[in-house]
């Protein structure tokens, strides 16, 4: 990831709205979530979900797909790996013990989807 994309990919998660959808997005998984679900869910006009909605697919975090009349969005788990792996891959200068145990690259498995009956 360049730095340019992270910049774009942070500062689309630096709002409180946009930060909730994310959150609420990582929580749901891969199958995602109708946009009218997550409004519905946050207590977000339409409009303004759609607005936040947008910035955060812009800047590689999020996917969307049509299902008949509805939009579904969902964490873009590459995108979201990419991001996790550009802040973390100093990590404690090759060192993760220094860290209190933080592995190197948590993105690694920390984003992918889980396989049925497996956890975290």
């Amino acid at each position: 990831m360049e730095i340019r994309d992270a910049v774009t990919a942070l500062g689309a998660l630096a709002q409180e709205t946009r930060l909730a959808i994310f959150r609420l997005l990582v929580r749901r998984g891969p199958a995602g979530v109708p946009a009218g679900a997550v409004a519905e869910e946050l207590g977000v006009q339409p409009s303004t979900l759609s607005f936040h909605l947008a910035h955060l697919e812009r800047a590689g975090l999020l996917r969307s797909w049509r299902v008949q009349r509805q939009i579904f969005y969902a964490v873009d788990f590459a995108g979201t790996r990419g991001l996790l792996a550009f802040l973390t891959e100093d990590c404690c200068q090759g060192h993760p013990e220094i860290c209190g145990g933080l592995p190197a690259a948590p993105a690694a498995t920390a984003c992918r989807p889980l396989r049925t009956g497996e956890s975290r």
